[in-house]
């Protein structure tokens, strides 16, 4: 039986949606005022394997994960850009579904934006307001009053006075108590037409944490049968999330709080204060981060950056590193080495049989991917060494169920990757040589000459001149030579 760390109860407990053949699993999304950065990927790819699970277990999954499209950041980007919000929001929605697609993550059942849903969140401040959980402060903005809700931070499993303001609660003079947060922000005079509403409380906006509350009500209804979401967002948001939610509408907000674990970067908090900072579309795109929504995607390295989140548990610490990306790589390779030189038998998985009870004892297990990737690499030992078909397409359909090798194994290796130790190395000397496939077959053929002519020394030479530009030469049988980036 499928069983699921909850973050709420901090126990680890057998799944029991509220329908017994439905979930209905809300993810917090992104707010759309730059390009989607490693941790987001983290947050996405976790999410897509747990809801391809789900599916695969023969649940009818409602996915939903919404988009804030309304914020001081983006009003901000608006500002300084001089675009339209609805411009940079629609810029970097467009940006954030090429990332999704980079890494096989795929399209949740819905996306709801929050200016979509003014209406409901204003409803919902206002039974808030009449139920003594709301107030309009002498600012004109409308603050949830956090001491009036019974078991505020049984989520972050702190006492009132332990909490301090997180990330986006302004603490302000009019605030009855620190802790309160902000619902409904009253409109400044220097701020675009577009970021207004009119309300029973004047003219704004709502604050971030209602949008969620209101969104996840509207769409799926109460109780949620997993709310989840990424490592920062337990505190304040989710918290407030509850309050809200539980406060207007009673009962829970969620049967099963799910967040994934934090990524760092050598070890350190990705941020941009410490010059880590790394979007998806600059780690796995051949061309940097510019003006275009849209870009090209390196499908060996998208590959690895999927294969490095998913083979580590969802909720583990997990260290975006040149040395752990290399191994990633390297690892990747031999399952797609595989493919190549054992051509894959259709295959229909039997959970009965072993390797797919232990691939499915690993995902009932929490969603542990980890265990699940090392029975890939069981069946890529057995296929290689048997030389056996079924071995290796058992391996590729069980991969897929995660969503993994989704790319030809040919057009894998015509890819060049940033993320072998070689290619790290020469990075590091500022060395890196990228060759086209004209280029290499070019370079192939002098070598095939050099050694029909017996000259082994610049066949060597040019071995290594390749292998240096990431390109792996093999001397097959017969006198035929292949070549595949390595």
């Amino acid at each position: 039986m499928l069983q699921i760390y909850d973050s709420l109860s901090r126990t680890k407990r057998p799944f029991e949606p509220v329908q017994s053949s439905c979930v209905n699993m809300y993810v917090c999304g992104m707010t759309v005022y730059d390009f989607c950065h490693l941790g987001h990927a983290r947050m996405l790819v976790g999410f897509d394997v747990v809801q391809r699970w789900l599916r695969a277990s023969g649940y009818n999954v409602r996915y939903v994960r919404n988009i804030t499209d309304v914020d001081d950041k983006i009003i901000r980007r608006a500002v300084q850009t001089d675009q339209p919000i609805s411009a940079v929001t629609r810029f970097f929605i467009d940006a954030m579904h090429a990332d999704e697609r980079a890494l096989q993550v795929q399209a949740p059942d819905d996306q709801p934006q929050a200016t979509q849903y003014i209406s409901q969140m204003i409803e919902m401040i206002e039974q808030l307001q009449a139920r003594g959980l709301a107030y309009q402060a002498d600012d004109g903005d409308v603050n949830f009053a956090v001491r009036q809700f019974e078991g505020y931070g049984k989520l972050s499993g702190k006492t009132l006075d332990e909490l301090r303001a997180g990330e986006r609660v302004a603490v302000s003079h009019a605030k009855r108590d620190p802790l309160d947060f902000v619902l409904w922000k009253s409109a400044k005079p220097d701020e675009p037409a577009e970021s207004r509403w009119p309300s029973p409380y004047g003219w704004g906006r709502p604050g971030w944490h209602i949008e969620c509350s209101a969104m996840s009500h509207s769409v799926l209804g109460l109780p949620l049968d997993i709310h989840g979401g990424g490592p920062d967002l337990k505190f304040p948001h989710h918290e407030n999330e509850i309050a809200q939610s539980e406060g207007a509408f009673g009962g829970i907000l969620a049967n099963t709080w799910m967040h994934c674990g934090p990524l760092m970067v050598d070890a350190e908090k990705m941020s941009k204060s410490l010059g880590n900072f790394m979007t998806i579309r600059n780690t796995v795109g051949i061309s940097p981060d510019s003006d275009q929504a849209q870009y090209q995607v390196n499908v060996r390295e998208a590959e690895m950056l999927r294969f490095f989140i998913v083979r580590n548990h969802y909720r583990s610490a997990q260290n975006y590193a040149p040395d752990n990306l290399a191994d990633a790589q390297a690892a990747l390779d031999r399952l797609y080495l595989t493919l190549q030189a054992v051509a894959p038998a259709p295959v229909t998985i039997d959970w009965q049989a072993p390797a797919p009870a232990q691939f499915k004892a690993a995902m009932d297990d929490d969603f542990n991917s980890a265990g699940a990737v090392a029975v890939l690499f069981e069946l890529c030992a057995v296929a290689n060494r048997d030389k056996d078909p079924q071995a290796s397409g058992l391996m590729l359909a069980l991969a897929r169920v995660i969503g993994l090798l989704n790319v030809d194994a040919n057009d894998y290796f015509k890819a060049p990757t940033r993320y072998t130790q070689r290619a790290l190395n020469a990075q590091a000397l500022g060395s890196v040589a990228v060759l086209n496939d004209d280029e290499i077959e070019a370079q192939v053929q002098k070598r095939v000459a050099a050694k029909k002519n017996k000259d082994f020394a610049l066949a060597d030479q040019i071995r290594e001149s390749l292998a240096q530009a990431g390109v792996v030469i093999e001397d097959k049988p017969g006198g035929l030579t292949q070549w595949r980036r390595g």
